[in-house]
């Protein structure tokens, strides 16, 4: 059973979207959808004074903002997720023609706002570019002998954004020797070893990497120490 209905930190009322059949106390109409606890009794929204809201489903946070701004009256709504153990929001219960003053608005700026994902995209892109011939200089000044070519090749799948690689580590980004290092023992040990193949074959990924181990650090000595051609 859902717990007893109190304003969540955000400020307005809990309703429940039920896991099971459950019917209102007061009219005894249902299976509800939605359902307000009243001390530990289900009201649907008509008895609970709140049958004329209109729901607006999560997802997009300006327009959730703004009609709760512009309503007298909303309601967080809520699901359980028995996976999880604990109550999710699913959207939220507003007043109708706050919800159509807050499409308005969010229409009224939505260029501005397209236009402002598009400079802050550029950014981005520009800093992760350049963040990426950083990267790919220190590989060539720790392995002067890295392949022409393989040191971008290795920074660009090292720093990309949001890929939790080495490169986008706190590490990675200060250009430590040792995460450098490490992007470049990876990309050897996928393509100057058989170790995918090992994989594939159904070594534990430990043992694969002691079996390689010898010939990932014999490449980094050469890279090291050899000129690149």
């Amino acid at each position: 059973m859902a717990p007893r209905a109190t304003l969540p930190p955000g400020g307005g009322l809990l309703v429940f979207q039920p896991l099971r059949r459950r019917h209102c106390a007061a009219c005894r109409r249902g299976p509800l959808s939605l359902l307000v606890l009243e001390e530990g009794a289900p009201r649907c929204l008509d008895c609970a004074d709140l049958g004329h809201l209109v729901f607006l489903p999560r997802g997009d946070t300006a327009l959730t903002r703004r009609s709760r701004e512009a309503s007298a009256l909303s309601a967080v709504v809520v699901r359980f997720n028995r996976r999880q153990g604990r109550y999710e929001r699913q959207g939220v219960l507003v007043e109708a023609a706050a919800l159509a003053l807050a499409e308005e608005r969010c229409l009224a700026d939505a260029e501005a706002r397209r236009r402002r994902r598009a400079r802050d995209a550029r950014r981005r892109a520009a800093e992760d570019l350049r963040f990426t011939e950083a990267f790919a200089r220190e590989i060539r000044r720790l392995f002067p002998g890295c392949p022409a070519g393989r040191a971008e090749e290795i920074a660009a799948h090292a720093s990309v954004r949001g890929s939790g690689r080495v490169g986008r580590s706190a590490a990675g980004r200060a250009l430590s020797a040792d995460a450098v290092t490490a992007a470049v023992r990876a990309s050897v040990r996928h393509l100057e070893t058989p170790y995918d193949r090992l994989l594939m074959n159904g070594v534990a990924r430990p043992e694969a990497r002691r079996r390689i181990a010898e010939s990932v650090e014999t490449v980094l000595r050469e890279w090291r120490f050899r000129e690149a051609a």
